[in-house]
């Protein structure tokens, strides 16, 4: 298994366990924005979803070349909010009656479709044709937040391992540095200024 896979899984595997663990009361209560707990897990879900469904489907042409790129390409270009709040709310839906253990099938889905899809396959992304070994950490940074996300909405322990975390933060630190943002995060890292309002990579 690749350290690309593998991080991709540690992720998968400490989110599906923080999920197993939440109350049954508090799956109705608030999550993140406008989205209960369910939602928040539902989006969550997408995470692993996108492995599923976008590893099926090969394109010709490689668009996006990194996962840092996704995220520069996706941050620059228009989306509708509200489809995305509401595609989160269809995901939690889609979860079922038991959703700990529907999110637990799909890890395990997804999970094997990475180990067993070839890293060099060019696939269809949001942002355009990107290959396996591209994508899957942008899946890896997805999980890695909104897991913690959950934790801080439930109460519930998150353990992330340290690979997936020092993956997702060399993305993010990149996805930045390529927006123009790398000076603010540089100052913020050393202690010499605080993060302006809303700073974000994604």
């Amino acid at each position: 298994m690749s350290m690309i896979v593998s991080s991709f899984a540690a992720a998968a595997h400490a989110v599906r366990d923080t999920v197993a663990r939440i109350p049954y009361d508090a799956w109705e209560g608030p999550g993140l924005g406008e989205w209960t707990v369910r939602d928040l897990v539902g989006h969550t879900s997408r995470s692993l979803i996108t492995v599923i469904d976008y590893f099926a489907r090969p394109v010709d042409e490689e668009v996006v070349p990194s996962a840092a790129a996704y995220f520069t390409a996706i941050s620059g270009g228009s989306f509708d909010s509200g489809a995305v709040t509401e595609r989160g709310r269809q995901a939690g839906r889609d979860l079922g009656d038991h959703p700990p253990s529907r999110f637990h099938a799909l890890v395990d889905q997804a999970v094997r479709v990475a180990e067993e899809t070839d890293p060099d396959l060019v696939v269809h992304t949001l942002a355009g044709g990107m290959r396996v070994a591209a994508f899957l950490p942008t899946r890896t940074f997805e999980l890695c937040v909104h897991g913690l996300d959950i934790a801080a909405a439930t109460g519930v322990r998150l353990d992330l391992p340290s690979a997936p975390v020092e993956e997702s933060a060399a993305v993010a630190a990149l996805s930045a540095a390529q927006r123009g943002l790398g000076p603010d995060l540089l100052l913020a890292m050393t202690g010499r200024r605080s993060l302006p309002p809303g700073f974000s990579v994604v």
